[in-house]
């Protein structure tokens, strides 16, 4: 198998998450070569938790686990997609489907989704 090339990361690469039937962008994470290892070996997205600083099993607090359907390497070997089945119909922290739920209009982000659960509740913050 070719190896992915951390080094070029500093140990992290962007992984994009993508739902495998729509194309809808889910989010940006990181992965480092543990995580990667671990999503291959249970079919489940992991990342690299940048601000936590540890391995992060997507869905670990709020049941949004990330099914893996297909893997997407680029030319590099520098850049993944995780295709994916979102399961519990959320993949951002502040309750929205996609983590891309703002809109730049003129200079101003707003808002273009609704919400699909309120992360209060489900992290208990």
């Amino acid at each position: 198998m070719n190896k992915l090339k951390f080094e070029k990361g500093g140990g992290l690469l962007p992984v994009i998450a993508q739902d495998y039937r729509t194309g809808e962008i889910l989010m940006l994470a990181y992965i480092n070569s543990e995580a990667w290892e671990k999503t291959l070996s249970t079919g489940k997205a992991h990342y690299w938790s940048r601000s936590r600083n540890k391995l992060w099993l997507k869905g670990e607090s709020s049941n949004h686990v990330q099914l893996v359907k297909e893997i997407l390497v680029d030319c590099d070997e520098d850049t993944v997609v995780y295709r994916v089945e979102q399961l519990g119909g959320a993949a951002c922290h502040k309750g929205y489907r996609s983590c891309f739920f703002r809109r730049l209009e003129g200079r101003e982000f707003l808002v273009k989704d609704e919400p699909v659960f309120n992360p209060r509740e489900v992290y208990k913050k």
